[in-house]
Parts: C-alpha cells; sequence; structure tokens
C-alpha cells in the first residue's frame, strides 16, 4: 500500500493498514497510525505523532518549521493529530514554538483544503474549518466549532466550544461558547441549529440563552456580568459559558452587533 515514488525514512513507524500515495514524503521519526492514508505529494514531518484513521489530503504538510522569526530548528516540538481526522488537500499544520511544545488536533474534525494551523494552535474533537481558514500561533479552538471559508483568527485567540463563525470573519478578541461569530470580532447571536444538532435539549438552549442575554443584553460589563452570573445557578453548559468568559485574559471578548446597532438593552 505504499507507492513506490513515496520516500520514506528509515526511522518513520507506519502502522498497520498505511497507505501512502505517489511522491509523498515521511520524514524523520515520525509515528504513523493504523489505517492512515497519505495522498500524493503529502509531506509528514519527522515531529508528526498521528493516531489512526486519519486522511491526509494531496500536498498537504504536516509538521513544518513555524513561520516565526525567532524559531530554531534544533527545537524539539510535534504536531499531535488524534483519529479519525480527514485534513484535505494543501491544509499546512506548523509544529510548537518551543522545546516540548505541540500543535494538537482532537478526533474526528474535517479541515478543509488551503487550512492553515500556525505553531502551537490547539483544535478540540468535532471542529470543522471550511477552505482557506487561517489561525495564528498559539489559537484555541473549543469542540464542535465550525469556522467558515477564509476566517482567520489572530494569535493567541480561543474560539469557544460549539460556536460557528461566519466567512470571512476576523476574530482579535475571544468568542464565547455557543455564538454566531460575525464581521469583526462580533457577535451575531446564539448558535441555535448547532446547540440542537449537538443534542442540547430546550432546558439546556434556555440556560445558554440566560447566560447569554446577562452578558450581552443587560447593559452589564464583562466584569459586572460575572458578579451578577456568580449569584445565581447554573448548570453544565452555564458553567461552560461562564468559565470561559472569567479565563479571559487582555484579549478581550467580541461584542454583540445589536450594541453596535444601538438596540435596547434587557432589563
Amino acid at each position: 500500500m505504499i507507492h513506490p515514488t513515496a520516500i520514506i525514512h528509515p526511522s518513520a513507524q507506519l502502522g498497520q493498514g498505511v497507505s501512502v500515495g505517489p511522491y509523498a514524503i515521511i520524514e524523520g521519526a515520525a509515528l504513523i497510525g493504523d489505517g492512515c492514508t497519505i495522498q500524493a505529494h503529502a509531506i509528514i514531518g519527522a515531529h508528526v505523532v498521528m493516531g489512526t484513521n486519519n486522511t491526509i489530503g494531496y500536498g498537504a504538510i504536516i509538521g513544518g518549521d513555524p513561520q516565526d522569526f525567532s524559531f530554531k530548528p534544533e527545537v524539539q516540538s510535534r504536531v499531535v493529530i488524534g483519529d479519525n481526522n480527514r485534513i484535505r488537500e494543501y491544509c499546512t499544520l506548523h509544529r510548537g514554538s518551543r522545546d516540548g511544545s505541540d500543535t494538537v488536533v482532537g478526533d474526528d474534525c474535517f479541515l478543509m483544503g488551503g487550512t492553515h494551523l500556525a505553531h502551537d494552535v490547539r483544535i478540540g474533537n468535532h471542529v470543522i474549518t471550511a477552505n482557506n481558514v487561517l489561525l495564528a500561533g498559539h489559537v484555541t479552538i473549543g469542540d464542535r466549532v465550525f469556522l467558515s471559508g477564509a476566517a482567520a483568527v489572530h494569535q493567541f485567540i480561543r474560539i469557544g466550544t460549539l460556536a460557528i463563525c461566519q466567512g470571512g470573519a476576523g476574530f482579535t478578541k475571544d468568542l464565547p461558547p455557543y455564538v454566531i461569530g460575525a464581521d469583526f470580532n462580533a457577535v451575531a447571536g446564539l448558535n441555535v441549529v448547532g446547540m440542537r444538532r449537538a443534542g442540547l435539549d430546550p432546558a439546556a438552549r434556555a440556560e445558554v440563552k440566560r447566560a447569554f442575554t446577562l452578558l450581552y443584553r443587560s447593559g452589564h460589563n464583562v466584569r459586572q456580568a460575572l458578579e451578577a452570573s456568580a449569584t445565581q445557578t447554573w448548570g453544565e453548559h452555564g458553567t461552560v459559558f461562564w468559565d470561559f468568559i472569567r479565563a479571559g485574559k487582555k484579549k478581550g471578548l467580541c461584542d454583540w452587533l445589536g450594541a453596535r446597532a444601538g438596540l435596547r438593552v434587557e432589563g
């Protein structure tokens, strides 16, 4: 199942049933799990650890050096990929920028053509990125996030679980869980369809809406909303929402488009 034109370093370890296409290159001590498919012209770097049943598309480059002026090639870092991922043609996933650091892809993700993951990016499980999504260094993406085509995320930004982002949107601030990201650093509303598909029942969705209203439509700033949230009782999903907000650093939060439009906030 290895094409005769493929080049595989003798130190590389390939599991059972691995398929390697024409002119693909597997470097150094790369570790590729059972059932993976490496398509034609893909390059798997020496610092890649890959789980089972992944597909790496035509011309993809996995484990290349970071595009970081301070990076030194002797750094020991990795790209770590879980199981059952589809990483399509011409995706680029760069390894970590410091000794012991990783760029991480979870399980069951679908990275469409041209997706770029810079150094030290971490994405969760069941994440979908459409064509030409760009994630800068140290970006963190939660589970079940959907990033539409050509969305761009600045370094050190977090996007919370079950968020969905509009095509061409840009983010230099954190995007909370369960919301729709749009425009530039904006929240358009709640990802109701995504929550339903993920199995959140009406009570769970109502709790997320209550948290969203307190943060964005109550007239409070973020600190005041956090203080108000601490006086209320929250279940699993409300807790996920407020934990994300509480963990925010200097980047700040995306704001609500309704506030930009001057809509009246609720009491």
